[in-house]
């Protein structure tokens, strides 16, 4: 029977939650079978559950190692010290890679969230809520210290990850700037966009 191939650096599970996370994305949470699964890492469908508990436990291993990594950078960007404006390139910048290099896993935990089951679906959709809220409160921070326009914060949150979630069609672009460019032309527009103009 053939083995799950694994490098020095990961476990099967590793292997198999990336799979999952490829798979996902493509097929949908709900369409994607085990089956499926099974045949992307090259085994028998049987012998993930050596590995695995359930299709479900997938998902939430993917959705919850995002949130984590989200949050910790959320933290570390609040107790930086730094300017607002600086807070949100910092931000922006870092949502902008983890599209880029871990693509898969952070755009199913955007979109198939939603059928994590309880209390784990509240448990997210509340770390979700609450990072918005920290992101808004940072651009409030700067309209009040006047290195920000006068905008509506929430809205200038979804505005920019909204943005960020574009990036999956750069991923299927057959015709497409390098990855360094991309960050630095979104970089420019959504920071740019976003300063008091008349403090320049």
């Amino acid at each position: 029977m053939a083995r799950i191939q694994i490098d020095k650096d990961s476990t099967r599970k590793d292997v198999i939650t990336k799979a999952a996370a490829q798979l996902f994305r493509e097929k949908g949470y709900k369409a994607a079978s085990m089956r499926d699964l099974a045949e992307k890492v090259g085994v028998e469908a049987a012998s993930l559950y050596n590995h695995i508990r359930s299709k479900t436990e997938l998902l939430h291993d993917i959705c919850f190692n995002v949130a984590t990594r989200y949050m910790e950078h959320m933290n570390d960007v609040e107790l930086s010290g730094k300017p607002a404006i600086a807070k949100i390139e910092t931000l922006l910048r870092f949502h902008i890679r983890e599209m880029l290099e871990n693509h898969e896993e952070v755009t199913v935990s955007d979109r198939e969230w939603k059928h994590l089951s309880e209390p784990y679906l509240s448990n997210y959709h509340n770390q979700r809520r609450s990072y918005r809220k920290r992101f808004a409160a940072i651009i409030e921070e700067g309209v009040h210290a006047g290195e920000i326009q006068k905008i509506d914060a929430p809205t200038a949150v979804i505005i920019i990850l909204h943005a960020v979630g574009g990036i999956d069609s750069w991923h299927r672009s057959q015709h497409k700037i390098s990855a360094e460019e991309l960050e630095a032309n979104m970089v420019t527009i959504l920071v740019d966009g976003l300063r008091n103009k008349q403090l320049f």
